[in-house]
């Protein structure tokens, strides 16, 4: 209560410095008043500054009480005293509290600064995929106008359908929750949506639609018209996109793979020279190349242009007009409901034991359930049969096992989601092809179902098998719609659940969607013509991850054997190392052996990510990258080095 009338006092004094913050939140659809979110933000950010405060006066103690190996200098800069009998206890506790009070208040405030900015971000997330998914839900209303509807009837339709078009079913859901509750005509429905869109390109389009139903103009023209325009734009922001990504990836390299190997070689020198670099290239392996390959993962994951994950699901509705017919009530069938239930239940599990290797390629997630327990089981053997011998000794040997052990986790799914994802891309290209052919066949007077029949006789190559299995369940009874229904969860991809959702909308309305069916065939060429541009454009940077990998092993490999394995021998053989070369000693140059090895590993598992995910817009692509760049340095520093 205290809180929430601080926070009404604050807002009433500037409501300015609050009002794009109010804006963002009604962007977002967050169903939060700018009260309550700003009550929240207080509440977390003291919470994270509370403990913040705590591992301050902790962290405080731990410095002067704990012998930590680190020099006092680099935290006791006033040279306070730290020892009882000197009076030196009361001087450390007032340190504690300020270190503690110093966290608290950096901690609220980062925290504070962070999750007021948080709509921002989700807004502009929410913007991007509004305009991504736009001309797929200005082509569904284009189908359904051809075919008739009206304006609230189809707005309500995209609404309902927030598994296929993502967020812009959202934004239209508030224009039929307008209509429907609150009393608004349809024309000031969608303006109330107009003003509180994130994305501009929504709002032009909602602006142009409402002049064209307020004029009495061909409705179903504009959208047609639309459609077109829309792909175009979506064209050139592709292109950008390419651009923009072509910079990132070689920054990536730049920064995350040539960067690293200066470094490496600066620090062994320095090494070399006497100042030990075992913490710097500590540091590096282990956080710096995870932390910035992650950022750049994230970076790219959040800016890219990728569809939405589509979700299908069954709505039951049941019928009560004839609750009062009394019904008889016959007996002697009920095991057979309960037969068929079980049966229902267990045929996913019957299907997946006919074919395994046909399930794991459909769902390659399903192979951990394999490869994690034999990689654990494997590990556990290493680990109980590990030879006798010094710990430099077993730690080496280990590494390499824990290696095995990922690749025997990774390798599989690695197999299986690159056969399925081949599989799915050759599909999607196909079609482009299929629409234009049943267009071109629907022009001439052939219904959809009889089209079906003409196009299963063509060579479709490996979409031919499904149009097939298509053509065949409307020849066991199957309508048209139920039969591309069950094609798409076939197949699972956002592509193909727009393109079938598009198809059947239009046949229930109407039997001539030829002009439909093109702009649906743009629509997927679009996609398939993006998905070959990126790969293109990519690939040349995706052979320089390559490259640089190699480059940066060979690098290391050299470090290794012309410089630390003829130190260690000179160590071995007692010679004299004054000078320079006093501090090097023959563990530190173990030590420093297995963390360029540790650096190689990390460094292959987090470019092959990046060369996945800039290549193929999938950290899952980047698997078998990853596979293939652990499996290079283990052979480099077992076989070679």
């Amino acid at each position: 209560m205290i809180a929430g009338k601080f926070v009404k006092r604050m807002v009433f004094r500037n409501p300015d410095k609050y009002h794009n913050l109010h804006k963002d939140l009604i962007g977002i659809r967050s169903g939060l008043t700018l009260e309550q979110f700003l009550n929240q933000a207080i509440l977390v950010s003291i919470g994270v500054g509370i403990f913040c405060g705590i591992i301050g006066f902790i962290t405080g103690f731990a410095l002067f009480s704990l012998d930590l190996g680190l020099k006092p200098e680099l935290y006791n800069v006033l040279n306070i005293s730290f020892d009882p009998d000197t009076g030196g206890l009361p001087i450390i506790i007032m340190v504690q509290v300020l270190l503690a009070i110093i966290l608290f208040i950096l901690g609220t405030f980062l925290t504070y600064v962070i999750y007021t900015n948080i709509p921002a971000l989700s807004k502009k997330t929410r913007e991007t995929k509004i305009t991504i998914g736009l001309p797929n839900a200005v082509s569904y209303m284009y189908a359904m106008r051809k075919g008739g509807a009206e304006m609230i009837t189809i707005l309500r339709s995209i609404s309902e359908m927030s598994a296929i078009y993502g967020e812009i079913s959202y934004e239209f859901r508030q224009a039929v929750r307008d209509a429907d509750f609150f009393g608004y005509d349809i024309i000031n429905a969608l303006k109330m949506v107009g003003e509180t869109t994130p994305s501009r390109k929504l709002r032009d389009f909602l602006q142009d639609l409402i002049s064209t139903v307020e004029s009495g103009g061909n409705l179903a023209q504009f959208l047609q018209d639309r459609v077109f325009i829309l792909q175009e734009e979506a064209k050139f922001e592709q292109k950008q996109f390419l651009q923009f990504l072509g910079l990132v990836a070689e920054i990536y390299v730049t920064i995350f793979i040539a960067g690293p190997l200066f470094l490496i070689v600066i620090l062994v020198v320095m090494g070399m020279m006497g100042s030990s670099a075992i913490l710097e290239l500590s540091l590096i392996g282990y956080l710096v190349l995870p932390i910035g390959a992650t950022i750049f993962i994230l970076m790219i994951d959040t800016i890219s242009i990728k569809d939405e994950n589509i979700v299908r699901y069954v709505k039951a509705k049941w019928l009560n007009q004839y609750t009062d017919v009394r019904i008889t009530e016959t007996g002697g069938e009920e095991h057979l409901f309960t037969a068929i239930a079980r049966f229902d239940k267990i045929k996913p599990l019957k299907r997946w034991l006919a074919n395994p290797i046909q399930g794991f390629v459909q769902y390659p997630e399903l192979s951990f359930f394999i490869t994690v327990p034999i990689a654990l089981a494997y590990v556990i053997f290493i680990f109980l049969t590990i030879p006798a011998g010094t710990l430099e000794d077993n730690i080496n040997y280990i590494d390499d096992q824990l290696m095995v052990a990922l690749l025997i986790t990774l390798i599989p799914f690695a197999v299986f989601y690159t056969r399925w994802n081949q599989k799915i891309r050759s599909l999607e290209s196909m079609i482009p092809d299929f629409l234009d052919r049943m267009a071109g066949i629907n022009e001439v007077g052939i219904t959809l179902t009889q089209s079906i029949s003409v196009i299963a006789r063509a060579n479709m190559g490996i979409l031919g098998y499904e149009i097939n299995r298509i053509h065949r369940d409307i020849e066991w009874g199957a309508n048209f719609s139920d039969a591309l229904i069950r094609f798409e969860h076939r197949v699972r991809t956002a592509l193909i659940a727009r393109t079938v959702t598009l198809i059947t909308r239009a046949a229930t309305m109407s039997s001539s969607i030829a002009s439909l069916l093109r702009i649906a065939a743009n629509d997927a060429r679009m996609s398939e013509n993006l998905r070959r541009d990126r790969f293109s454009e990519m690939f040349i940077y995706t052979a320089i991850v390559y490259l640089s990998f190699f480059v940066f092993i060979f690098v290391i490999g050299v470090i290794n054997t012309q410089f630390l394995t003829v130190l260690a021998a000179q160590s071995k053989e007692g010679l004299s190392m004054a000078g320079p070369l006093s501090n090097l000693g023959a563990t530190s140059l173990i030590t420093m052996d297995r963390l360029l090895y540790h650096i190689c590993l990390i460094q292959g598992l987090c470019s092959g990510l990046m060369a996945g995910l800039m290549g193929e817009s999938s950290i899952k692509a980047g698997v078998k990258h990853s596979c293939i760049l652990i499996i290079g340095a283990l052979i480099a520093f077992n076989f070679m080095f």
